[in-house]
């Protein structure tokens, strides 16, 4: 039976339209997609992604060992600072990208909403050294505020200069006397912050949340927009753009990876497809004349078969059809004309960087 977040009921007074996802009750959208998508990019929305799960590890060797189960280097971080990782296969496919937080007295990853169980076993069963793992998913709700207008919604909820919160940083404080954590991260481009809380206080904060944006006409926005805003700015989503039949290299998460930083679980694997090197790229395109670009549908040149389509939609902000996709090198050159193969064939133009070029995200 699919679960509810602790905003549900909120979500049914404004007309949600409510799906399934993941094993939870989401709203995909409020008034529809396109609106929702320019809230966000020209004003502020809010995001409940409490379906998202959370796995704490205590004890003295929690940097060691969040360290050993993923790719970035967990012991560069600042008390309180945030990184972007994966976790790996033996083999270097992708368990799940996540982030993780170095706070006082914890290691707090946050990972994807359909990874959770598996993500929790895969850590469970690869633990060593001195750790104490939980899986908090449940108990906690989350909000992410998120648009050009984020910071000064934030700024009447929190008592501290909120402009000194940087991106990809995090600070334990309460809102009022509701104790909270609030990071600074996004998945739309543009800036924002979370709201990691006990899932007891979710209506107080949604209506605090919502009182402090109502003069820059803040609203609720759902999965829908959720997944065009990250498209937009060509972030990896798993399950389509990355999986356990992918690895970090070939996906364009090199950054992410820190061969020198000691052994981790994968590294072999990947030092040896980096040693042979890499058979195809992921990368992005923007639909030349008209169509849009559908997951699954193949990726050719004049001669053959190249690749196919991971993630393909409608930008709501260039009003025109892009995509991601897996190629064969060389083929992934900035600029190059494929065709994307549906029922009639797409001219596609391979791209840099996002597609969307003018957030605000710290």
């Amino acid at each position: 039976m699919a679960k509810k977040t602790p905003f549900y009921d909120m979500h049914l007074k404004n007309n949600g339209k409510i799906v399934e996802f993941t094993g939870y009750l989401m709203p995909v959208q409020f008034e529809g997609i396109i609106p929702e998508h320019q809230v966000v990019r020209n004003s502020v929305g809010v995001f409940d992604v409490s379906h998202m799960g959370e796995v704490e590890i205590r004890g003295k060797d929690r940097i060691k060992f969040v360290n050993y189960i993923t790719t970035n280097d967990v012991s560069k971080l600042a008390l309180n600072q945030i990184q972007y990782s994966t976790m790996l296969y033996p083999d270097a496919g992708i368990v799940d990208d996540l982030l993780v937080y170095n706070l006082k007295d914890r290691m707090f990853l946050v990972v994807n909403a359909a990874n959770t169980e598996k993500d929790y076993k895969w850590i469970l069963d690869n633990k060593q050294f001195d750790v104490e793992i939980s899986n908090l998913s449940d108990g906690i709700g989350q909000l992410a505020v998120q648009g050009p207008k984020a910071e000064a919604v934030g700024q009447k909820l929190f008592d501290f200069n909120l402009s000194e919160l940087e991106y990809y940083w995090t600070t334990e404080v309460k809102i009022k006397d509701i104790p909270v954590i609030l990071s600074r991260t996004g998945y739309t481009g543009e800036d924002g912050f979370e709201i990691y809380l006990d899932e007891k206080y979710a209506v107080r904060v949604w209506d605090m949340v919502f009182e402090a944006g109502k003069e820059f006409g803040i609203k609720p926005i759902g999965l829908g927009a959720r997944d065009t805003l990250r498209f937009e700015m060509r972030y990896c989503l798993y399950g389509n753009d990355i999986d356990k039949t992918t690895n970090p290299l070939e996906a364009g998460l090199a950054w992410i990876v820190k061969f020198d930083k000691g052994d981790f679980i994968g590294k072999e694997s990947l030092l040896k497809i980096k040693e042979e090197g890499l058979k195809r790229k992921l990368v992005g395109f923007e639909v030349v004349d008209k169509g849009i670009p559908r997951p699954h549908q193949e990726i050719h040149n004049e001669e053959r078969k190249l690749g196919f389509v991971t993630s393909g939609t409608f930008s709501p902000s260039l009003k025109k059809g892009i995509g991601i996709g897996y190629v064969e090198l060389p083929h992934n050159k900035v600029g190059t004309i494929l065709k994307v193969i549906g029922k009639t064939p797409i001219d596609v133009k391979i791209i840099k960087g996002p597609f969307y070029k003018r957030g605000t995200h710290k």
